[in-house]
C-alpha cells in the first residue's frame, strides 16, 4: 500500500509541474485522492464485497467531482490532471501510465450488457473534456484532443481530434507531447480544400466563358 502510495505522489511529480511538496499533494489533489479511494473500493469489489466499495466510489464523487466505477481497471501511475467531471464505467480497462483531464468521460453508448466501456493502452493521454464511449480500443502512446468524442478503435501511435473523433497523425508522425494549440483541424482542412477546389472550378468557368466570347466577336 505504501508503496503504491509512494509511485502514485512521483507520478504527480513528474506529470504535474505545478506540484511543490509531498504535502500539498496528499491536501489538495483530487486526482490523487480519487484513485487511491478507487484502489481500496476496486480490492473489494474483487472480493465480492457488496455495498461497501459504491459507497465508497460515491463518498470519492462527492469529495472529488471524479466518479470512478470500482469495477473499473487501472493499471500502475495513473493520473488525473485537475478532475472534476471526470466519468470512468466499470467495464472500462486502463493501462500504465495513462493521463487523464478534467472533464473526460469513458463511458457507454447505450444499455448494452457484459464489456461496454473503453480500454485504453498503456501511455495514453485523453484531453480536456473528451469522450470515449463504447466497448473499444485505444492503442499504446494514443493521443486525444480536447472536446474530442472517440467512438472507434484507435490504433497505436496516433493523435484523434475532432467530433466524431479523426485520426490526425499515425505512427509516422508521432508526438510525444499532447500540444492542444498545435494540432491539425481535420474540418478546417477539408473545408480549405473544398474553397481551394472551388476556386479552381471558377477560375476554368471564366476562362471557358472568355474564350466563348472571343468566338463570338470573330
Amino acid at each position: 500500500m505504501f508503496r503504491t502510495i509512494r509511485e502514485q505522489i512521483d507520478t504527480i511529480f513528474r506529470e504535474d509541474p505545478a506540484a511543490k511538496s509531498v504535502l500539498e499533494i496528499w491536501f489538495c489533489y483530487p486526482g490523487f485522492h480519487a484513485i487511491l479511494l478507487h484502489r481500496l473500493a476496486h480490492w473489494l469489489c474483487r472480493r465480492k464485497v457488496p455495498f461497501l466499495p459504491r459507497l465508497i466510489s460515491q463518498v470519492g464523487r462527492f469529495c472529488t467531482g471524479i466518479e470512478i466505477h470500482p469495477g473499473a481497471t487501472i493499471g500502475r501511475r495513473f493520473f488525473i490532471d485537475h478532475g472534476m467531471g471526470v466519468v470512468i464505467g466499470e467495464t472500462a480497462e486502463i493501462g500504465d501510465d495513462v493521463l487523464l483531464y478534467q472533464g473526460v468521460t469513458l463511458g457507454g453508448t447505450g444499455k448494452e450488457k457484459g464489456k461496454r466501456h473503453p480500454t485504453l493502452g498503456n501511455n495514453v493521454v485523453v484531453g480536456t473534456g473528451a469522450k470515449v464511449l463504447g466497448n473499444i480500443h485505444i492503442g499504446d502512446h494514443v493521443k486525444i484532443g480536447a472536446g474530442s468524442v472517440v467512438v472507434k478503435s484507435v490504433p497505436d501511435h496516433s493523435t484523434v481530434v475532432g467530433v466524431p473523433g479523426r485520426i490526425v497523425r499515425s505512427r509516422n508522425e508521432a508526438v510525444e507531447v499532447l500540444e492542444h494549440g498545435k494540432l491539425p483541424d481535420p474540418e478546417m482542412q477539408a473545408i480549405d480544400e473544398l474553397r481551394a477546389r472551388v476556386e479552381e472550378i471558377e477560375s476554368q468557368l471564366r476562362d471557358l466563358k472568355a474564350r466563348k466570347e472571343e468566338k463570338i466577336s470573330y
